[in-house]
């Protein structure tokens, strides 16, 4: 074999670089610069005029599915990650998490599941008082928000979740949360549910509702507000 022979270069199965729309390189290069996940306004602002954003952003979705790093949709924002498989080769340079205790992981659960909620009303879902110190842990974590005021006696702050618990727990929305039957096929519930039990089906409508008021000035910081130790109940 001569050595032209030899080192014939070999057809690439990638299809033509100059054929492949330029708004998808354009993309590309935004999302890998970014430091955080970015919302559609701001990639829009940066694309060319009459591009079709949701049309490229789900094409370089479809070409990075098979690649180890997945372009994945955080809410209504985009960012690369690692391909879920694949999540155990960087295990060992994860920062482990605080690990939660039962009633913050409870209490996780019913803000996700029944967003927009209130300190009382999470109370009165888990049938135990003392939900303040779990909110705190959680709050701390950065998985929860505090979104606004309740429109009744004594305007309690509500509750919900943001973009950093689905990024955590790698969902695209709230929707994609698992209902009753996932649940259930999990073993999470017995045959004892009571008639007609059902799981909500949760928002992620960032607009107040009816009976809730945006939140005033000092409102994030009596959120924040140090507790003692021992307060979070287990």
């Amino acid at each position: 074999m001569s050595l032209a022979e030899e080192f014939t270069p070999v057809e690439d199965d990638e299809p033509d670089a100059q054929a492949r729309p330029e708004e998808l390189r354009l993309l590309e290069a935004l999302l890998f610069a970014a430091g955080e996940p970015l919302d559609e306004k701001a990639l829009a602002d940066r694309m060319p005029s009459g591009t079709d954003l949701r049309t490229a952003l789900r094409r370089l979705q479809t070409e990075y599915a098979p690649r180890g790093v997945n372009l994945v949709r955080i809410g209504n924002k985009w960012a690369f990650r690692t391909a879920n498989d694949l999540a155990w080769l960087l295990t060992h340079e994860a920062i482990q998490p605080k690990k939660l205790s039962r009633a913050a992981l409870e209490t996780l659960a019913i803000i996700a599941y029944h967003q927009p909620v209130t300190r009382a009303e999470i109370e009165e879902i888990r049938g135990i008082s003392g939900a303040k110190g779990t909110l705190d842990v959680l709050l701390e974590i950065g998985w929860i928000r505090p979104r606004g005021r309740r429109k009744a006696p004594g305007r309690p702050i509500t509750y919900s979740t943001n973009e950093a618990f689905l990024s955590h727990f790698g969902l695209e929305s709230l929707t994609d949360l698992p209902g009753l039957d996932e649940l259930k096929g999990a073993g999470l519930f017995d045959g004892s549910l009571p008639a007609g039990f059902n799981v909500p089906m949760p928002s992620d409508d960032p607009a107040l509702r009816e009976d809730e008021e945006p939140l005033e000035e000092g409102d994030l910081d009596l959120t924040l507000a140090p507790r003692s130790d021992g307060e979070e109940e287990e």
